[in-house]
């Protein structure tokens, strides 16, 4: 008949998510270690233990540390929402997670993803309490959040995880929150902002010991987000769209 609608579903399948994660580890990992060779061959930083922020806070290091923590920031929140999605699907069956739970740690992480973008838009230097606060965002909601997923995959075990990936993510979890608790008390003992440390100067033992517990923060994150990848390899998301057309 003219005028009648015809209700027609379309599947998008999206094969391969595993790429996801793979990407985020090996794009933070390239923008930390780029910015810092950068940063040192300059001379803008010192080779023993800089401040991760202290490595992007003077061009050209700068432009390239704002630009590729702003898409790991970005991969991050992907990769969250693809692993939020996962355990939506699982959660059906087995039912071993609350829902709201699963949401909430998916809000943390999208805050903590929020605090890198802040982080790496607002130089240490130029705006340095809104850099710190950033900071403090995006770390203390990244330690929040792998807490949370070392948790539901506990929960979620032997069917969907098997113990030893869940221990590795556990220990993790746990060397990143007892390094987070230092990283900050450190750094507000601090009375100064800059980045040309030297051993010799004051309060550089503050800055050394916060500095030495940012980067295991840091890379904790990056290897929590290493053992997705055999997860999202064993999954295909499809997304399901109404179309409707007249007839």
């Amino acid at each position: 008949m003219p005028g009648a609608r015809q209700q027609r579903e379309m599947l998008c399948f999206m094969p391969g998510v595993a790429v996801v994660p793979a990407l985020l580890v090996g794009w933070s990992s390239a923008a930390f270690i780029i910015s810092y060779v950068i940063a040192v061959l300059a001379g803008h930083v010192e080779p023993l233990v800089p401040y991760i922020s202290d490595t992007g806070t003077k061009p050209p290091e700068s432009g390239i540390f704002g630009f590729m923590i702003n898409i790991s920031a970005l991969l991050g929140a992907i990769t969250m929402y693809i692993r939020y999605l996962i355990v939506e699907k699982q959660n059906e069956s087995l039912h071993f997670v609350r829902s709201s739970c699963n949401k909430f740690s998916l809000c943390i992480g999208l805050m903590g993803c929020t605090g890198m973008g802040i982080v790496a838009t607002f130089q240490e230097l130029s705006v340095p309490s809104v850099h710190d606060i950033g900071a403090l965002v995006a770390f203390g909601c990244g330690v929040v959040y792998i807490t949370l997923q070392s948790i539901i995959s506990y929960k979620s075990c032997p069917q969907w995880n098997n113990y030893f990936v869940c221990h590795i993510r556990m220990l993790i979890s746990v060397i990143s929150c007892i390094s987070f608790v230092p990283m900050i008390v450190f750094a507000s003992r601090i009375s100064m902002t800059k980045i040309d440390w030297t051993p010799s100067e004051k309060d550089y033992t503050y800055h050394f010991m916060s500095a030495i517990c940012e980067w295991t923060v840091a890379f904790g994150f990056v290897f929590f987000f290493l053992t997705f990848i055999r997860d999202f390899q064993r999954v295909s998301l499809s997304i399901s769209t109404e179309i409707h057309e007249d007839s």
